[in-house]
């Protein structure tokens, strides 16, 4: 759904504001060896909770980075072939889901389907549909998943610890006149960024900036590369007088989690009284006062993320936008695969300084309204998968996270280091309102990153239901084999063609052109696609029933509405199919990761 000319244009005139504003100074950011690090997590960023290593259970930890190598051992881990600006590219990362069995997730265009994780009180149909080391992998990762369900219900508000510090505190700190920021460059040389290479690719005109300002974060959701889209600052154009502006602050529920001194390598902690618990909360949260924050279209037209979900091509009765209600169930889990080392075009995050990028500036799309997010990071330092902490690890990258307030240049950017094993929760509204980036260390890396993935219309229940729906309209003769339609009227005919239509654009389509690339590990969608298929063959028969009655003149009241309706859907069809057949053009396998 387009929005209006005026819109858009509201848009730029907001973006070339704050463009404006910036100039060609970067913006600042902190790290936790910087002061007002804290103070900076408390106001604005207090839906991001952490939770160290070394507070998680070391069993779990064994098990779900085998579950991790298993997965990458066998292939599963594959790069996605997503559309970006009416082109399709490749992924940057590799990538599997895993989820409630017969569940999906869209993104960029695409559909993943996910592996079901073998959980013992999920009826998994088809239980040989893999090999007894990858089902024990999927259970790892359900085991990590129901540990997360049950960590983050259990965040308490109004837990408090004082601020943490990183052990490698800078010199610096003793200088007055650095307490609240972190300049870019500052930030480049500590991280061992390459100030020429910056300089050639950030120092450019406003006009790049506003080119990389207009394009969907959702484009650097996946970390595509080759792209320069990963600085958007996108949101509603409504409510523009508070855009840009300083943040308000509410109740904190942020924190930090498993803080033990001694245990966690590389940080420190004040002691926390007797009457604290090792949940912290961090204070308040800031953002823009009224924004209601979005991700816009693939193409610069700007539509809500309910647009991309409920609203895809055929789906003629979206349903209304799922609310997080505070039971905390994740429902699939997007696996990620990094290796640096294979990531030839990554690039210099743009706007702060942050340094290079494994994945670029993005709310998390398709997930249920306010719901949380809970990541899992894993390092590790070669192919038998040792971890990224040994002895020469001081001199090493680690990977880090960044969050940005969107549509504010005036809040400092945070940026959070991560040992491996540590984890992070961005909870309540700060996917909506903030966005997040992912930031390249040294050692490859492995991310389990778990969803209330909006599945109103994602499930295999949903479209098998939708089947029904359109071919309860079809009578099969059982003595002649022949077919008739029971209902000739246009809103029938309407209903059934767009059932059609998502059935072979949403599901069949996306299944065969790269989803079915993990049958060789995992069958079980085998058969159920195979039987959508034969669902759309009858569709299939049912359009041509159809054109035959407006072409025979039988239903001659409702003729001239059908023939239209039936146009319009065909048209529809048609131009679909030829994207589809363009796309295919493209190699769908997916190169070495």
């Amino acid at each position: 759904m387009k929005r209006s000319g005026d819109s858009e244009g509201e848009k730029r005139r907001k973006r070339r504001k704050l463009l404006q504003e910036l100039g060609d100074q970067k913006i600042p950011f902190l790290g936790p060896s910087d002061r007002g690090f804290q103070q900076l997590w408390d106001s604005s960023y207090s839906g991001l909770v952490l939770r160290r290593s070394c507070s998680l259970p070391a069993e779990l930890h064994d098990q779900v980075q085998a579950a991790l190598l298993t997965l990458r051992n066998k292939g599963c881990l594959l790069r996605d072939l997503v559309r970006v600006r009416d082109r399709d590219v490749f992924t940057a990362v590799s990538r599997v889901l895993l989820g409630e069995p017969g569940h999906t997730y869209r993104y960029l265009d695409t559909r993943l389907f996910a592996i079901p994780w073998h959980s013992e009180d999920s009826a998994v149909k088809g239980v040989n549909c893999c090999d007894p080391d990858l089902r024990a992998a999927c259970r790892a990762l359900w085991e990590l998943n129901t540990f997360f369900c049950s960590d983050v219900s259990g965040l308490e508000e109004g837990d408090r610890l004082t601020q943490c510090v990183k052990v490698e505190v800078e010199t610096r700190q003793g200088k007055e006149g650095d307490t609240e920021s972190k300049h870019s460059e500052d930030s480049k040389n500590s991280e061992g960024g390459d100030s020429e290479s910056r300089k050639s690719e950030e120092g450019d005109t406003e006009s790049k900036h506003s080119e990389e300002w207009d394009i969907d974060s959702k484009h650097s959701e996946e970390g595509c590369p080759g792209s320069s889209q990963e600085g958007d600052w996108e949101t509603e154009s409504k409510h523009s007088s508070e855009e840009g502006e300083c943040s308000q602050v509410k109740p904190s529920e942020g924190a930090i989690l498993g803080q033990s001194e001694g245990k966690c390598p590389g940080w420190t902690s004040k002691p926390v009284s007797s009457t604290e618990t090792e949940t912290v909360a961090l204070g308040a949260h800031g953002k823009p006062p009224g924004v209601q924050l979005q991700c816009g279209s693939l193409t610069g037209d700007h539509i809500d993320d309910k647009d991309d979900t409920g609203n895809v091509q055929g789906c003629s009765q979206p349903s209304p936008p799922q609310v997080c209600t505070g039971v905390v169930k994740f429902n699939v889990t997007l696996l990620n695969y990094m290796d640096p080392t294979a990531m030839s075009q990554l690039k210099e995050e743009p706007y702060y300084g942050m340094g290079k990028m494994a994945v670029g500036w993005h709310h998390d799309e398709n997930l249920i309204t306010h719901s949380p997010v809970a990541v899992y990071s894993y390092s590790c330092n070669d192919d038998k998968g040792d971890s990224g902490e040994g002895s020469s690890s001081s001199q090493k990258t680690c990977w880090r996270v960044g969050l940005k307030v969107a549509w504010d240049i005036h809040t400092p950017g945070l940026m959070l280091p991560l040992e491996s094993g540590d984890c992070y929760y961005m909870k309540d509204d700060l996917n909506t309102t903030h966005q997040h980036c992912v930031l390249t260390g040294d050692n490859t890396r492995f991310s389990s990153t778990h969803r209330m993935a909006e599945c109103s219309s994602g499930t295999l229940t949903y479209i098998q239901s939708r089947c029904q729906e359109a071919l309860s309209n079809l009578h099969p003769d059982p003595e002649t084999g022949s077919y008739s339609l029971l209902a000739l009227l246009p809103t029938t005919l309407q209903h059934c063609e767009e059932i059609h239509n998502e059935v072979e654009f949403e599901w069949l389509r996306q299944y065969w052109f790269q989803g079915q690339r993990y049958a060789r590990f995992c069958s079980w969608w085998t058969k159920p696609m195979e039987q959508l298929e034969k669902d759309w063959r009858l569709m299939e028969t049912m359009t041509m029933l159809f054109l035959k009655t407006v072409e025979e003149g039988r239903a001659a009241e409702g003729r001239r509405e059908m023939a239209e309706t039936l146009l319009s859907a065909l048209t529809d069809r048609h131009q679909q199919r030829q994207t589809w057949r363009d796309r295919c053009g493209v190699a769908v396998v997916s190169p070495p990761a």
